[in-house]
């Protein structure tokens, strides 16, 4: 493949799995997250509590964010990956840190810190809408073969 048919087949997938994290993975669209930043430095997802999120009254459950943190690291791989290494993605490792309760709607912030052919690692920040920081992840992630339906 050249250069040129790689470079657009990365811009094409990078699309395409941007539109589907947001709309087209049921469990996102479920629990509302709204994807406003997706580039190779990183990404940005957005989730606005709702009471069925909930661990206590006005907070996020655990699991919640610690899916959040998992969602958005991968995406932050995605957003900068090479597609000639493959296109199906799987998280090996996830570590969360919380630091605090989170109240009401938070961002969560990532980005792939470091690249290879099959495994990278991404760094994830969760903080609250008024920028208080509410959960750290670090998180192992694994793209290899190729993802079914993807084009």
């Amino acid at each position: 493949m050249e250069h040129e048919d790689i470079s657009e087949l990365n811009q094409r997938r990078r699309a395409w799995f941007h539109r589907h994290f947001q709309d087209g993975v049921a469990f996102n669209a479920a629990i509302g997250v709204v994807i406003p930043r997706w580039d190779p430095d990183g990404v940005e997802f957005r989730l606005s509590f709702r009471p069925d999120l909930g661990a206590h009254e006005g907070v996020f459950h655990g699991g919640v964010l610690a899916a959040l943190i998992d969602t958005t690291a991968c995406g932050a791989v995605l957003a900068g990956h090479d597609f000639a290494y493959g296109s199906r993605v799987s998280t090996i490792d996830l570590t969360v840190q919380y630091l605090r309760p989170a109240i009401g709607g938070v961002v969560a912030y990532s980005q792939c810190t470091k690249r290879g052919r099959s495994v990278n690692f991404a760094d994830v920040m969760v903080r609250t809408v008024d920028g208080k920081d509410v959960a750290h992840g670090i998180v192992t992630v694994m793209i290899a073969g190729e993802r079914a339906g993807l084009d």
